[in-house]
């Protein structure tokens, strides 16, 4: 399949032409994190060239991803918290002069027609290689496995050790990133956290939520905890850590 890298701002798309892309997209929920709120705005007017699309021969987006610069010295201990500090980090150091030397590679999608092409891998790489190109001489990934909603329940520390018979990752998602030589540095139990009133939440999750306590929602990768007295409901989205370079 002939594909062509494009940096998402290089034109204008019409809503035909990104309608499928965007078909699957993410759970209403992830818009209530006010951290990615508070910086995605600057993100996409700073680092636009980091923001890929993979356009078929008819000029039509078919799978795509993007990513930030940071600043990380190597050290599980000197990465963000997860998706919303990366923001963060990546704006302000851009604010304070800070000269970034990592990648981050924040989120691919694949139209769904096409899922199963290996299209998902190829956005990653030419993630990785406009990266490369920027001197960005690491990359490392925040990744969201796809199958943890199954689990929500089991801590991410355990669902990263799954494996199947054949000795790769049972979770897809991560298992995609390995294929492309990434390994696994380390969880990001609180990589988002999600906050809004528990009417909110039930529009969000399409549950009723009459009492306060910890709840299992659709397309949670951990638990929705309720506080009805203080009218909130507070979800933390797990993460996994993996450098590819």
């Amino acid at each position: 399949m002939i594909l062509r890298t494009e940096r998402s701002d290089a034109r204008a798309w019409s809503p035909e032409q990104l309608a499928e892309l965007f078909s699957e997209g993410f759970p209403a929920f992830i818009t209530a994190d006010p951290v990615s709120r508070e910086y995605v705005g600057r993100v996409r007017e700073w680092f636009a060239d980091l923001d890929l699309l993979l356009v078929d021969e008819d000029g039509v987006p078919v799978a795509g991803g993007w990513g930030v610069p940071i600043r990380w010295d190597g050290r599980v201990d000197d990465l963000p918290s997860g998706y919303s500090r990366s923001l963060a980090r990546a704006v302000e150091g851009r604010e304070q002069g800070v000269a970034p030397d990592t990648l981050v590679i924040c989120g691919a999608i694949v139209s769904p027609s096409f899922k199963g092409r290996g299209l998902a891998g190829r956005a990653l790489g030419a993630l990785r290689e406009t990266g490369r190109e920027a001197g960005l001489s690491r990359v490392v990934a925040p990744v969201r496995p796809t199958t943890k909603a199954r689990y929500p329940l089991t801590p991410i520390d355990s669902f990263i050790r799954w494996r199947r018979a054949d000795g790769t990752a049972l979770d897809p998602w991560i298992r995609t990133h390995e294929r492309l030589g990434a390994e696994i540095l380390a969880a990001a139990p609180a990589s988002q956290t999600m906050t809004g009133t528990v009417a909110e939440w039930e529009g969000w999750t399409g549950l009723a939520l009459p009492e306060s306590g910890d709840y299992v929602i659709p397309d949670g990768l951990s638990v929705l905890r309720v506080d009805l007295e203080a009218d909130e409901g507070v979800y933390q989205e797990p993460n996994v850590w993996m450098r590819h370079r």
